[in-house]
């Protein structure tokens, strides 16, 4: 650990670094840590962030990111378009369509893990257009109800799951797509954080 961080500092990093998955709150953040106060902890968080060991949204206290160490202001994306994959392929195993530079900033992730996909059609509309700039986050898991980046019998999509029994539903946001279940074929691949709207 950097040897400018007061011990507090270094303890309560570890601490966030451990909980990422089910954040604390300040007030158990205080307990464990054994501080006298949750403004103690406050003051620690904001160094933290101040020295660029955290990100946080201030919207969401609980949502935040542990930096890595040089982790940079401006991160190139790679940007794939939504294309047909071979058999247990992946959009991500073919080389980027381009790559979009993004403030780090506006992640609550580690840049490392982000991709970017170009929506087509208007299957999810009217939260995404054919055109905008899907941000996702590499993952396999997703909860019910998500948005995600996906690949259905080979056709990468961008679509709303919802878990039913062991398999899959793929839903549209535009009511004039019918819901329809998962093959067996089925994967995500990333779960959707941020849209950059073409218009």
């Amino acid at each position: 650990m950097s040897r400018q961080l007061h011990p507090v500092q270094e303890r309560l990093l570890d601490l966030l670094a451990k909980n990422i998955d089910d954040p604390l709150t300040v007030r158990e953040i205080r307990e464990v840590l054994n501080v006298s106060s949750t403004s103690v902890v406050a003051h620690h968080l904001a160094q933290l962030e101040k020295k660029g060991h955290l990100k946080r949204n201030p919207g969401n206290p609980r949502d935040y990111q542990v930096l890595h160490a040089g982790e940079k202001q401006v991160a190139y994306l790679n940007l794939y378009g939504l294309v047909s994959c071979r058999p247990r392929g992946s959009i991500l195993d073919d080389p980027p369509i381009d790559r979009i530079p993004i403030g780090t900033r506006l992640l609550s992730f580690p840049s490392s893990d982000a991709f970017m996909v170009k929506a087509r059609g208007d299957s999810m509309l009217p939260r995404i257009s054919a055109g905008d700039l899907v941000i996702a986050r590499k993952t396999k898991l997703a909860g019910s109800g998500r948005i995600v980046v996906c690949v259905n019998d080979g056709e990468a999509l961008i679509k709303q799951v919802q878990k039913e029994g062991r398999g899959w539903i793929l839903c549209s946001l535009n009511p004039a797509y019918p819901r329809f279940l998962a093959s067996r074929d089925f994967r995500i691949i990333g779960e959707a954080k941020g849209i950059i709207s073409r218009l």
